[in-house]
C-alpha cells in the first residue's frame, strides 16, 4: 500500500510537470517515460493472460495520476472533458486509438502524447 501511494505521488508530480510545461516545450523538460514506453502496459493489459492484470495496472495508474493532476491544477476546464464512469479504462482506450492514429510520435514524453490524446478525444463541447 505505501509502495503505490508513492508511485501515484510520483505519476501525479510527473503530470503537474507536463501540465507546467507548454505543449511545445523541449523534450528534455518533461521525463524520459515516452508515449512507446506507456504502450506496452496499455496494451498488454488486453494482450497478456500472464502480466496483463498488472499491465492494467501500470498503465491506469500513470493514466489516472495524470488526469487526476490535470483536474487539480485546472488545466483541463474547460478543454478537456473526461468521462465520468469509467474514466481510466476510457482513457486507456482513447490512448491506444491516439497510439495507433499517430504511430510516428510515439519517440515523444509520454506526458505530452497523453495530452495530445485527451484534447483530441474528450474536448468539451
Amino acid at each position: 500500500m505505501r509502495q503505490a501511494k508513492l508511485v501515484l505521488t510520483l505519476v501525479a508530480g510527473f503530470g503537474l510537470a507536463a501540465i507546467a510545461a507548454p505543449q511545445d516545450a523541449p523534450a528534455g523538460q518533461l521525463s524520459k517515460y515516452a508515449v512507446t514506453d506507456l504502450m506496452e502496459p496499455c496494451f498488454e493489459a488486453d494482450n497478456d493472460a500472464r502480466w496483463g492484470a498488472a499491465a492494467e495496472a501500470e498503465c491506469e495508474q500513470y493514466l489516472r495520476g495524470f488526469t487526476d493532476a490535470l483536474i487539480l491544477a485546472g488545466a483541463a476546464e474547460g478543454k478537456i472533458c473526461l468521462p465520468e464512469q469509467n474514466r481510466d479504462a476510457e482513457v486507456r482506450w482513447a490512448f491506444m486509438r491516439w497510439v495507433h492514429e499517430h504511430f510516428g510520435d510515439r519517440d515523444q514524453p509520454a506526458a505530452q502524447g497523453l495530452m495530445s490524446t485527451l484534447e483530441d478525444k474528450f474536448p468539451c463541447n
